[in-house]
């Protein structure tokens, strides 16, 4: 350490080194690596914590410990620069990213956990002096000693602007969303507080994991004798951990007979393959098969059937993937990598698509909570001509009389219904089917014909899907 950085020493008493908190430098390694590498955090976590673990630097709690500060932190991260912006006296964007990392970190201690006050400012204080410096971390200091004057009911009374005044801002500051995405939620939602809360309060709540049994493979008995393991609510495949756990630990997953998988993924899966169809049923599409979650599952229920699944990637590492996926697989199936909207199959090849278009992913902020802070409103007109363009080929894909599922995870109204009714314009021989009655059981399906789902009405990622039959 440079002697620049040093504390100056008292006479008389010695200096002290800053003592490493493997949890806390751990958190801060991966704030790091989703700010520097626009890494995201589920990717980024898991290697950490087993070389951790590896290292004997951790047993659960500690995991446990890291993994709430990640994702609480970056769940947050909107809330938390309000009020970390009230305490400095300059703007954020001059306060060193690190240093930022390192303060966020301090404050969810102090505001999103149970922490004691002063644990959690002597811990973050003694992470800065490893990390930053003694200079900077008397600055750490000084901020999160001003925050720790009031708790996180009183510091949204102060930097939140009043609803009456301007709910989205509100909204936006009090459940830490962009405003623009708060915006966006509402007009998906069609109204109402409540409602808005409700999808926003679910955004920042960390989710279970699903697995998925792929039929033929294994089954939701097997999966059920794991621990914490209960019944999915929606998918006849779907088993819940409610105590988290570690999906690579199951053997039905290691052996790729299981995944991982939501149960909003699933739904849309089998709602595309229970459609009754005229005439034959033997080839199916997945047309953006990575990284081959739906495909698997797809290729368990054809195989149920004797059809043939042929599963497209855009992006080779991600085609490889969706051939990892469907190892295994009890029926005839295929793998390629190739463009969707110019697919190297002939015009009506298929009796079911599948479409699951690339887009923003403001489905998945529960899983995904960095992504956020990271779309732009502007993402939305690169998506539209590849949205747009896949699904035609979807049209064009299918033989008349067979079903495509157009299907995204967002529920954004430009990348839903708007891309639906732009192409069925230029696409008039073909019908949207109502998707609701092959979701059986699932409630608050809404008006139809098309199905949006959501994280606080279902439990689920916000996917959406419309069914579409080729007429002609």
């Amino acid at each position: 350490m440079s002697d620049q950085h040093r504390r100056p020493r008292k006479p008389g008493k010695p200096y002290r080194r800053p003592q490493k908190d493997p949890v806390r430098m751990l958190a801060f390694e991966a704030l790091r690596a989703v700010d520097e590498r626009d890494a995201y955090a589920n990717l980024v976590l898991p290697p950490l914590l087993r070389k951790a673990r590896q290292s004997g630097d951790f047993d659960g709690r500690d995991a446990a410990l890291a993994t709430e500060l990640v994702y609480g932190t970056l769940r947050r991260q909107g809330t938390y620069d309000a009020v970390i912006a009230a305490c400095v006296d300059r703007p954020l964007r001059e306060v060193d990213p690190p240093v930022l990392d390192v303060l966020s970190l301090g404050v969810h201690q102090l505001l999103g956990t149970r922490i004691p006050t002063h644990a959690a400012v002597s811990a973050s204080v003694e992470l800065a002096r490893v990390v930053l410096g003694d200079g900077r971390a008397k600055f750490v200091n000084a901020v999160l000693r001003k925050v720790a004057q009031h708790d996180l009911d009183g510091w949204i009374e102060k930097v939140a602007p009043p609803y009456e005044d301007d709910p989205e801002d509100h909204l936006a500051v009090v459940h830490s969303h962009p405003r623009w995405i708060v915006s966006a939620l509402w007009d998906s939602l069609g109204g109402g507080r409540a409602g808005i809360e409700d999808l926003l309060e679910a955004d920042n709540e960390r989710p279970e994991v699903t697995l998925v049994a792929r039929p033929g493979r294994s089954t939701t008995e097997e999966l059920l004798g794991e621990e914490a393991a209960v019944p999915g609510r929606w998918s006849p495949y779907a088993v819940r951990l409610t105590e988290g756990g570690e999906p690579g630990a199951i053997e039905a997953v290691r052996e790729g007979r299981a995944g991982v998988q939501d149960e909003g993924s699933q739904l849309v899966a089998l709602a595309l393959a229970n459609v009754p169809l005229d005439g034959p049923d033997g080839k199916w599409l997945d047309g953006c098969a990575g990284p081959g979650g739906k495909a698997a599952l797809l290729a368990a229920l054809a195989a149920e059937r004797g059809a043939f699944v042929l599963a497209s990637e855009k992006q080779p590492h991600r085609a490889a993937l969706v051939a990892r996926a469907l190892d295994g697989s009890p029926g005839p199936c295929q793998v390629i990598a190739a463009d969707g909207t110019r697919p190297p199959w002939r015009p009506g090849s298929f009796d079911r698509v599948l479409m699951d278009v690339p887009c923003t992913g403001l489905g998945a902020l529960r899983r995904r909570p960095e992504a956020r802070w990271r779309r732009r409103p502007d993402d939305l007109e690169g998506f539209a001509p590849l949205q747009r363009g896949l699904l035609t080929t979807a049209l064009d894909s299918v033989r008349v009389g067979g079903i495509v599922g157009y299907a995204t995870c967002s529920p954004h109204l430009a990348e839903t219904r708007a891309v639906v009714d732009d192409v069925l314009k230029q696409h008039p021989a073909a019908e949207l089917v109502d998707a609701r009655p092959f979701l059986p059981g699932v409630p608050a399906l809404g008006d139809g014909p098309d199905v949006q789902l959501w994280p606080h009405l279902h439990g689920t990622d916000a996917m959406y899907l419309a069914l579409i039959r080729r007429t002609g």
